[in-house]
């Protein structure tokens, strides 16, 4: 009877101990599960964050475009809110985003003489998981260390107003875009061009008009594959 008392004992105390290694394993395998799970949602949420960021900073550009068109006061033109980017009939924005890694607004960079919203960040704190190799409009954002460091904004490091010579706006030049020549509008003189030149002579550097129906040249420009009519008084016989 002793000899069964002390092998149930030994039974009892070796299924215990592996019932306690079962949950030990099991505790591990959950928190890893947990850890990983975490990890997938950030990075949806991080995902969203650069979708919905870059999508707003490409409205306000869109915006500012828009507006200084006819505008007579110099400098870019900002929204008071993020709504008026989506007010029909061109609506910029598809809808008022929000922060998708905390779920509630952004933080606005606005202008400070007008109020307009510049730009927006989230006010995470989090470290982001990407580092590198981020989409040409935010290439600046590679190595920060915090989610609010990303701030989508017009004009954009990535992405920054076009210059001229002595640090000026290019005239007519549209921000963002690349490509374009120094020419000003009809009548001004172009950034860089010596004053006195003549007339129809090109401006070294200047972007030369590409052919096209219905082109027109400026004052004193010919227009590329255009035949001129003959003067008055020459026409053939």
């Amino acid at each position: 009877m002793r000899l069964i008392a002390h092998a149930l004992r030994n039974r009892h105390g070796s299924t215990y101990l592996a019932l306690m290694f079962l949950i030990v394993i099991m505790a591990i395998v959950v928190t890893a599960a947990a850890k990983q799970w975490k990890t997938v949602v950030q990075r949806e949420k991080e995902a969203d964050l650069l979708w919905r960021g870059i999508e707003i900073q490409t409205a306000i550009q869109f915006y500012s475009n828009a507006k200084k068109m006819g505008s007579l006061i110099p400098g870019e033109k900002y929204p008071l809110t993020l709504e008026e980017l989506t007010t029909p009939p061109k609506p910029f924005l598809r809808r008022a985003y929000r922060d998708p890694i905390t779920g509630g607004d952004w933080q606005y960079i606005r202008q400070p003489s007008t109020g307009g919203i510049i730009g927006v960040k989230s006010a995470s704190t989090l470290a982001p998981i990407k580092q590198h190799q981020f989409p040409a409009a935010v290439a600046h954002f590679e190595g920060f260390g915090k989610y609010n460091d990303w701030v989508f904004q017009f004009p954009s490091a990535s992405t920054p107003l076009p210059q001229a010579v002595g640090g000026q706006q290019i005239p007519g030049a549209v921000p963002g875009l690349t490509g374009q020549g120094s020419q000003g509008l009809p009548g001004q003189q172009s950034p860089g061009t010596p004053s006195g030149s003549p007339p129809g002579q090109q401006t070294p550097g200047a972007q030369t008009l590409l052919p096209g129906p219905g082109l027109q040249g400026f004052p004193g420009q010919p227009v590329p594959g255009f035949v001129p009519p003959p003067p008055p008084g020459n026409s053939a016989q």
